[in-house]
């Protein structure tokens, strides 16, 4: 007997349609991974963050975690590993909320839509300056399933897309690809530079003083990847000193941001609170996801979509 053990919250119609559609598999909806080591979980549906070295210990059957995230950063991997555990995720399924929420951001910035927005608060009637993105240039650190969509959409308003991963290997959403080898030499050309790099040994503090040394003043520097691809001074200090023109920030070291973090009161810093995969659609498509891989675990036979390399983390 397959044990599902699946630790968020679904919707009826959700549960109903997975017990219907694998009478063969016993599910629990508990919400809660508290008291997992008693029921012999085989497969854990988690978001990631509630699966602790000494809750791993006492899952002794578990064969498979599907983690209902992109990130796999908070997962005990090494020790998975270890016990040779299948470990899958949902990579693919954030690419349109997180493109549109980049594409929202950076056109709000160019069209002036905060400074309308505060005039209207004062009443003040008064032309401000504006841009628009054709002719610009993004440089995208993780040009993927997300960076890619991020570059498509980019493309369609005349934004030439430069996208940098570890190999520098062609993607889709791109003008031109580099590698990380290259991102100094081509940071001063850049309008935009948007990340989606995932949290690997080879992608933590990535970025440091240096590279916004090299960056334009009117540049844009986005980070929608996670919080330990640059150390936050290194992004204060370059706002407060105007190596930058703005920073949008979705991710951050710490999170939730602390109250004393300067960021909060920069002007020329936006500060969103993660939640630029949020999607109505989000557990939907991850549980799609999850469907085609349970039918391969029960089948024994096929192949796994997104599965993870526990030592690579990703």
């Amino acid at each position: 007997m397959t044990n599902v053990l699946i630790t968020f919250p679904i919707k009826e119609k959700f549960r109903q349609e997975l017990t219907g559609k694998f009478p063969q598999v016993h599910f629990d909806f508990s919400d809660s991974i508290e008291g997992a080591g008693d029921k012999k979980v085989t497969v854990l549906v988690t978001y990631g963050s509630d699966l602790t070295e000494e809750i791993l210990e006492q899952l002794t059957d578990l064969k498979w975690v599907m983690v209902a995230s992109a990130g796999v950063d908070k997962l005990p991997l090494e020790k998975l590993g270890e016990r040779a555990i299948l470990v899958t995720n949902v990579s693919g399924i954030h690419k349109t909320p997180m493109a549109e929420s980049v594409l929202a951001h950076i056109l709000s910035l160019n069209r002036a839509l905060p400074l309308i927005h505060e005039q209207q608060k004062q009443k003040v009637w008064e032309k401000m300056k504006s841009s628009e993105l054709r002719g610009s240039k993004a440089l995208i650190l993780g040009p993927g399933a997300i960076g890619g969509e991020i570059g498509r959409l980019l493309q369609a308003f005349g934004v030439y897309t430069i996208g940098c991963s570890r190999s520098g290997s062609v993607h889709d959403g791109m003008d031109e690809d580099i590698s990380f080898e290259h991102i100094t030499e081509r940071l001063p050309e850049a309008d935009y530079i948007i990340s989606v790099l995932p949290s690997t040994p080879e992608t933590r503090w990535i970025l440091d003083r240096s590279h916004f040394q090299r960056m334009k003043k009117t540049a844009v520097f986005m980070n929608f990847g996670r919080g330990d691809l640059v150390k936050e001074e290194v992004i204060v200090e370059a706002l407060q000193q105007g190596l930058i023109a703005h920073s949008v920030l979705d991710v951050f070291e710490q999170e939730p941001l602390p109250v004393e973090s300067p960021l909060w009161d920069l002007e020329n810093c936006t500060v969103s609170p993660h939640v630029s995969a949020l999607s109505a659609k989000y557990v939907e498509r991850a549980l799609e996801i999850f469907k085609e891989n349970l039918q391969v675990w029960l089948a024994e036979n096929g192949e796994f979509k997104n599965v993870i390399e526990t030592k690579r983390g990703y």
